[in-house]
């Protein structure tokens, strides 16, 4: 228990770290989307801390830096190369315009406070026992569909902005099964991670935090806000009439 609190306590602190180093670029870039830099980053970070301060199985605590961290490297690339260059990001323009506060309290505790539950996982897995060897492939297998989802997604998607003669719409590749496709990755990277730690008790019990990514990704800064910016496209309303909006499945008729 007091090994589990000292990672919580430290997790926490880089939580915060994060935020304040976050919400001082975003001032002087002027756009707070920068915050989705951050979650990768930080989530990395939280790994390699846990992996440092517990003391679980070496090898389990070390498979999580790699797969998070691996993730997480590549997604905050992605996306600070995509957004080098433009404004905020209409998502966010609607998320500090429909209540009171400002980003102090709509993006920067709400989003610090999301990464530290996100990253409840690797907090219990560094100091759990030993587990079901079984559960870690399983988990492993899981994490890198949702990597090469995400991956494929991104890729596909950069693809068809370079393009001059590009249709209103993508709706190839793995966007013709999901109109999500790099969301729908990232949800089965933290349902990898989670049954990385769920190999072994109490890992199980945190299997709020993959729950609350998803709905993250699915209702709060992801698919949903994204969906009322993209629905304005010409388009745009047949496509999401014939394709999933986030699990992919085959075209509808």
């Amino acid at each position: 228990m007091t090994g589990f609190l000292l990672l919580s306590v430290a997790s926490a602190g880089v939580c915060v770290v994060a935020m304040l180093v976050t919400a001082y670029a975003a001032r002087r870039a002027g756009r707070v989307s920068l915050v989705d830099v951050t979650w990768g980053l930080a989530l990395a970070a939280i790994a390699f801390v846990c992996a440092a301060l517990g003391d679980g199985p070496a090898w389990r605590r070390w498979l999580l830096v790699a797969l998070v961290g691996t993730w997480g490297l590549r997604l905050s690339w992605h996306v600070w190369r995509r957004g080098t260059g433009h404004g905020e990001d209409p998502r966010y323009t609607e998320l500090l315009g429909s209540g009171r506060g400002g980003p102090l309290v709509r993006i920067w505790i709400p989003q610090g406070a999301a990464i530290w539950l996100v990253s409840l996982p690797l907090q219990v897995a560094a100091v759990a026992g030993p587990g079901l060897d079984a559960v870690v492939a399983v988990g492993v297998a899981i994490w890198l569909l949702g990597a090469l989802f995400e991956a494929v997604g991104d890729a596909q998607l950069a693809a068809y902005r370079r393009r001059a003669d590009r249709p209103p719409v993508l709706d190839t590749g793995l966007w013709r099964y999901t109109r999500h496709p790099n969301y729908f990755g990232d949800a089965c990277v933290w349902w990898g991670v989670w049954l990385v730690s769920a190999s072994a008790w109490p890992g199980a019990l945190t299997v709020v935090s993959p729950a609350a990514m998803t709905y993250f990704l699915v209702f709060v800064t992801g698919a949903r806000l994204l969906e009322e910016t993209m629905r304005q496209r010409p388009g745009y309303l047949a496509y999401a009439a014939r394709t999933s909006m986030f699990v992919p499945l085959p075209p509808r008729r």
